[in-house]
């Protein structure tokens, strides 16, 4: 470490320095506490060493400027007048230890150490830190792709205030996911996050479903019931698939949105709701709007704030990074994946966005838990993808690609066949002999 011996004695900095020295430090000395601090504002500095009693400024008040002015510096202690009201009001300052005197340098080692162990622990909790930063971005979102990066910045803004948010993305790309991080970012993370799914009700279950309603409303209704704004209350209310609602009900949400009031159903008695809204549709609305089946005036007011997620292929760097996450939260750490494979999701083009990721990450888990998955273990449609992807590139050669799709067809044939290789052969109409050198050729195995 970078040490700052500041003594007015020479005859004790001399030594301190030179056994510090032979231990591997880096050590220099001041004899009063101004110079010091000129010395620290020209160079950094890991420890101060200071003595308490000096002429001038004495070590509590340099204690004070270097925890000011420089935070991550830490500083020790040395006096010769030890009591415990010094030490305390040291170690209040912000000192991280003090040694009294007369003392061996062996005991100014061990604080050294027992220091250097700290400031290990806390770079570790840094770095940590960054890499959770760079990996998931925001509230558990993964991916660190430019499209997230702007996705991150609108969660961050919105995240410090109360406004209604629009959340639009093809199905998969993680629009729930979004609402949760939005949610337990904000200042109502401790109340309520409420999620309707406004595309699996009907119109009649969906008014119930969203406002309540009261015993007798209608067949079936035999005591009142809180609907979802109410539950909501003081918290945040999801939205999922708005465009799904019947024009009639947009009215009533409608209302909800500019002042906060509704009744349940069969009720004439208004109720307020402290609730903020999220929604999120897989279409776009403005669409809708010009054709009639979505009201103008309920698409501003849910669009305050419109946040966009890219589709899995807009964001394709962040494949191997999902991947990685999905095998932790499905504990497989004994699944692996060859270069091969990684191409293939690379190149394939995810109609399913994340979700089917993540899915084909939990099949892998469940049918090759301790195993490396190869080309032939993915689905037809995955493994088109490199061939596919090479056609379009013209990055492949006419005898690379000829040779990966005999590849696949001999993996295929072992596959259906579960081994056997003469069967194998007989199913693509080749010799045994040839089939077994052809197979040996991408295997390795004789």
């Amino acid at each position: 470490m970078k040490i700052l011996l500041v003594d007015d004695q020479e005859i004790v900095c001399v030594p301190i320095c030179d056994e510090l020295t032979d231990k591997g430090h880096q050590v220099v000395y001041e004899q009063a506490a101004l110079p010091a601090l000129e010395k620290i504002a020209k160079d950094a500095f890991d420890v101060v060493i200071t003595d308490l009693k000096m002429p001038g400024m004495d070590g509590l008040e340099l204690l004070r400027r270097v925890k000011k002015e420089y935070p991550d510096t830490a500083v020790i202690m040395i006096t010769g007048h030890a009591t415990v009201d010094t030490a305390v009001e040291a170690m209040r300052e912000g000192a991280y230890d003090y040694v009294t005197k007369p003392f061996k340098t062996k005991e100014l080692m061990i604080i050294l150490e027992r220091l250097a162990e700290h400031r290990a622990l806390v770079n570790e909790n840094r770095r940590l830190k960054t890499q959770l930063a760079e990996r998931f971005g925001f509230h558990q979102i993964v991916g660190k792709s430019a499209a997230m990066q702007k996705v991150y910045a609108n969660l961050d803004i919105v995240s410090k205030s109360d406004c209604t948010v629009l959340v639009t993305g093809a199905t998969g790309t993680g629009k729930e996911l979004v609402a949760d991080a939005i949610h337990y970012s904000s200042t109502r993370k401790n109340g309520p996050l409420v999620k309707v799914s406004c595309a699996a009700l009907s119109r009649e279950v969906l008014e119930s479903e969203l406002f309540g309603h009261v015993a007798g409303a209608y067949t079936g209704a035999v005591r009142d019931r809180k609907g979802r704004f109410e539950q909501a209350d003081g918290g945040t209310i999801f939205l999922d698939e708005v465009d799904d609602i019947p024009v009639d009900l947009q009215v009533k949400l409608l209302r909800v949105l500019e002042s906060r009031e509704f009744e349940r159903v069969g009720d004439g008695i208004t109720r307020k709701t402290d609730v903020r809204i999220i929604a999120a549709t897989k279409v776009d609305l403005y669409d809708l709007v010009e054709s009639g089946r979505f009201r103008a005036d309920l698409f501003y007011r849910l669009n305050v704030v419109p946040i966009a997620l890219p589709t899995l292929v807009e964001r394709s760097e962040d494949i191997p990074l999902l991947f990685d996450h999905f095998l932790e939260q499905h504990k497989g750490a004994g699944c692996s994946i060859s270069p091969d494979v990684m191409d293939a999701l690379m190149a394939y083009s995810w109609p399913g966005n994340v979700r089917e990721l993540k899915n084909l990450t939990e099949r892998f888990v469940l049918v090759h838990p301790n195993k490396r998955v190869e080309t032939s273990d993915l689905p037809d449609k995955i493994r088109g993808a490199i061939r596919q992807s090479a056609l379009r590139t013209g990055s492949a050669s006419f005898d690379d690609l000829v040779s990966s799709l005999e590849r696949q067809l001999i993996f295929d044939a072992m596959e259906k066949t579960q081994g056997n290789k003469t069967q194998a052969a007989e199913l693509l109409k080749m010799s045994p002999s040839k089939f077994r050198y052809k197979l040996s050729s991408y295997t390795g195995e004789n």
